[in-house]
């Protein structure tokens, strides 16, 4: 099957078939309803690269991302593609997992109509890169700020106050923290938000500690302390990973959370909720963050013009069975 069967079946032209195909609105809306019933019965699918050559677009909307090992990355892709999805477009994904990969294949006119970056591990490269070649684009949970670039962030300095205070309202005076590392803006903005709620409060930190935001990462800080008989009465951990091994370590050590020690972790992964006791965190406004930068995204291809703002989204505190009233001695 091809336009020309279509025109024949609906009784209209050539013309008016391809008219239709391509979204023009010059089309009356009898004649576009004739033409999109043909094809229906026809079962005829327009070649969408011809068309995209034809309209000077691809349909795709490219993303590039850290990696899959993480439910938040997770959730942020289904709402972005599921949203992409309703307005037509396809959504390609690149996987940059260390910073020696290169150029990323994604970043040409002729692949892509738009680029999402989600938390990239080169920000600076990228946007530069991306404004060389005139490709629209924003930034998700990114690190630096980009004066002329729209970008999505969450509130981490806030997740990381909040997370403290409910330790502090708790009761816990000898509050530690374990972040990930350090050159992640997200990690700084949690530890700052973790040290203001103790400011507030008079207190001061037990001690702070980093690893990678993996569960040994978190084991190996716990055990480190636990062998230098250094333990406080709360964790705060900057990653749900990182609150799962330090769990693990105090149970193997028969020290229980919440009875003898508080754990409060970031990001609401999906196993958070899963394992006991079950983990008190701060879940991130995925879901949000992926519709608005995919409506910031879209504005851009369209032309219009937007102040090029940082929109902060604020997170949620979500208390399980991993922290409790302060045990006295």
């Amino acid at each position: 099957m091809n336009i020309h069967d279509v025109a024949k079946k609906s009784g209209l032209s050539v013309v008016t078939v391809s008219r239709v195909l391509n979204n023009s609105p010059s089309v009356r809306e009898s004649n576009r309803r004739k033409v999109l019933k043909a094809m229906e019965e026809l079962n005829y699918q327009p070649n969408s690269a011809a068309r995209s050559l034809v309209r000077g677009k691809t349909g795709v909307i490219g993303m590039s991302i850290t990696n899959f090992n993480d439910s938040f990355y997770d959730r942020v892709i289904r709402v972005v593609n599921r949203k992409l999805s309703e307005q037509g477009y396809f959504l390609a994904l690149s996987i940059a997992e260390n910073e020696d990969e290169g150029d990323n294949f994604l970043f040409q006119k002729d692949r892509v109509d738009g680029i999402i970056l989600l938390s990239p591990l080169e920000e600076r490269e990228y946007v530069e890169e991306l404004k060389r070649k005139n490709i629209p684009f924003v930034l998700l949970d990114n690190q630096f700020q980009h004066e002329d670039v729209p970008s999505v962030v969450v509130d981490n300095y806030q997740g990381g106050y909040e997370a403290t205070k409910h330790l502090i309202d708790l009761g816990h005076t000898q509050i530690a923290y374990i972040g990930g590392p350090s050159v992640f803006l997200s990690v700084a903005e949690r530890k700052r938000g973790y040290g203001h709620a103790l400011e507030e409060a008079g207190l001061t930190s037990f001690g702070t500690d980093s690893c990678g935001f993996t569960v040994s990462g978190g084991y190996e800080v716990a055990k480190r302390w636990i062998r230098e008989d250094k333990l406080p009465t709360a964790f705060f951990c900057g990653d749900d990973f990182i609150a799962l091994g330090v769990v693990q370590a105090l149970r193997e050590e028969g020290i229980r959370v919440p009875h003898d020690i508080s754990v409060v972790g970031f990001d609401d992964q999906q196993f958070a909720g899963e394992f006991y006791p079950r983990l008190t965190t701060v879940r991130q406004p995925e879901a949000q963050m992926g519709s608005i930068g995919v409506d910031l995204l879209m504005k851009l291809i369209h032309g219009e013009v937007m102040p090029p703002a940082v929109t902060k989204l604020a997170p949620q505190l979500l208390v399980r069975e991993s922290s409790a009233t302060v045990r006295l001695t």
